[in-house]
C-alpha cells in the first residue's frame, strides 16, 4: 500500500487548459488554448518549454516576462503545481483553466522567476531547509556533489522516481516507523523521505518534520464546495513554514488532527469543530452570549481529502514532497466572535 502511495504522489498530474491572455495576442483570430498534462510535484515555470512553441507564432515583439493566473489572480511560481490546484479550487475543475502572460509582469505581487534556474533554486533551498529542521543542519545537501545535485532536480523535473530512491538516500533523512502498516513502510521506497526518530524517557518519540500549512478562511459558511468564493488576493491565505513535533507515546497514535492543532490550535481544540460533526448548543453559547467556533472544512494533501484520524507517520512517509516538505491546504470557517 506504501508503494501505491508514493507512486500516486510521483504519477499525479492536472490537465491544464492553459489560455493566452488576450494583451499578448498579436495575430488573428486568436489562438486556441494549449491542453497540457502537469505533474503534482512539479511547478508552472517548467511547463514553458511545452507551451511557448505553440503560442509563438501569435506573440508580439518583446522580451518575455512570463506568469500564469487563475480567474485574474497570479500564481505564485514556487509553490507546486499540486498544491496550487489544492488550495485554489475547493471543488476540483477539470481542466484547470488558466492564463498565460508573456508581458507586464505583477513584480508588486510576484517575485522574479527566472524561469528553470529560479525553480532549481527554490528546489534545493528548501532541501536545505527540510534537511535542517530534520537534522539540525544541511551538511548533506551542502557536501552531494554537483552531478548528483544536477541528477536528483533532473530526476524531480521528469517525474523519475526510481532515479530519485537511487539518489535520494544520500541526503540522510532517516526514517520514522509507520504506525498504519508498520512492515509496509519500512520497505517502501519513500523510507528515505521521512524523519529520525530518537527516544527519549518515559518511552515517547519524538521527530521534527517540515511542514508547509495554506489556510484559506472563510467568514461565511457554505454547503457545498462549488460554493466556495473565487479567491482574489493572497492576503486571503495565512502561509505557515513551520515544523511539526511529532510525538509519540506508548500506546497512543500520533494523527494528522494532533499535527494540525499543533499549527492550528484555535481550530482544533477542545471546542472548535472539524466538518460533519454535530455540535451541540453549549458548543455556540457562552455565558457573555453567542459565539460560534471556527470549523475545519477539509484538508487536502496531495489532491486526497484527508481524514483526520488517519496516523501521521502514514501522511509523513508517503504523501511529502520531493523537497521533503510536507504540503497542506486547509480551508477553514473562521470563528465569528
Amino acid at each position: 500500500m506504501a508503494k501505491e502511495a508514493v507512486k500516486y504522489v510521483w504519477e499525479g498530474a492536472i490537465p491544464l487548459q492553459i489560455h493566452l491572455h488576450k494583451s499578448d495576442v498579436a495575430s488573428h483570430p486568436a489562438p486556441p488554448p494549449a491542453l497540457v498534462l502537469a505533474p503534482r510535484i512539479g511547478y508552472l515555470p517548467l511547463l514553458i518549454p511545452l507551451i511557448k512553441p505553440y503560442f509563438k507564432d501569435s506573440l508580439p515583439p518583446g522580451e518575455d516576462s512570463i506568469w500564469f493566473d487563475y480567474k485574474g489572480f497570479p500564481l505564485k511560481w514556487y509553490i507546486p503545481t499540486g498544491v496550487l490546484f489544492d488550495l485554489l479550487c475547493a471543488e476540483p475543475e477539470r481542466p484547470w483553466n488558466l492564463t498565460i502572460h508573456f508581458r507586464g509582469y505583477p513584480s508588486n505581487i510576484l517575485i522574479p522567476c527566472e524561469g528553470e534556474d529560479s525553480v532549481k533554486w527554490n528546489f534545493v533551498n528548501s532541501l536545505k531547509e527540510a534537511q535542517y529542521i530534520i537534522n539540525g543542519n544541511c551538511k548533506n545537501v551542502m557536501n552531494m556533489s554537483q552531478s548528483d545535485q544536477e541528477d536528483l532536480w533532473t530526476s524531480v523535473m521528469n517525474g523519475d522516481l526510481d532515479a530519485y530512491t537511487r539518489l535520494s538516500p544520500k541526503l540522510k533523512m532517516g526514517t520514522v516507523e509507520d504506525e498504519f502498516s508498520r512492515k509496509t513502510s519500512l520497505s517502501s521506497p519513500q523510507s528515505q523521505q521521512v524523519v529520525p526518530e530518537t527516544e527519549v524517557a518515559g518511552q515517547v518519540k519524538t521527530a521534527r518534520i517540515p511542514v508547509r500549512l495554506y489556510v484559506r478562511s472563510l467568514n461565511k459558511d457554505f454547503e457545498n464546495l462549488e460554493d466556495v468564493p473565487v479567491i482574489d488576493t493572497w492576503d486571503d491565505i495565512s502561509y505557515l513554514n513551520s515544523p511539526v513535533e511529532f510525538l509519540r507515546e506508548e500506546g497512543k497514535c500520533f494523527t494528522l488532527r494532533d499535527a494540525i492543532n499543533s499549527l492550528l490550535p484555535e481550530f482544533m481544540g477542545d471546542r472548535a469543530q472539524t466538518s460533519g460533526e454535530e455540535r451541540s448548543i453549549d458548543d455556540t453559547e457562552e455565558a457573555d452570549g453567542s459565539r460560534e467556533m471556527g470549523e475545519i472544512k477539509l484538508v487536502r494533501i496531495q489532491g486526497i481529502e484527508m481524514k483526520l484520524e488517519v496516523p501521521f507517520s502514514w501522511v509523513v512517509n508517503n504523501l511529502m514532497n520531493p523537497e521533503f516538505y510536507l504540503h497542506i491546504s486547509v480551508l477553514v470557517k473562521a470563528p465569528q466572535r
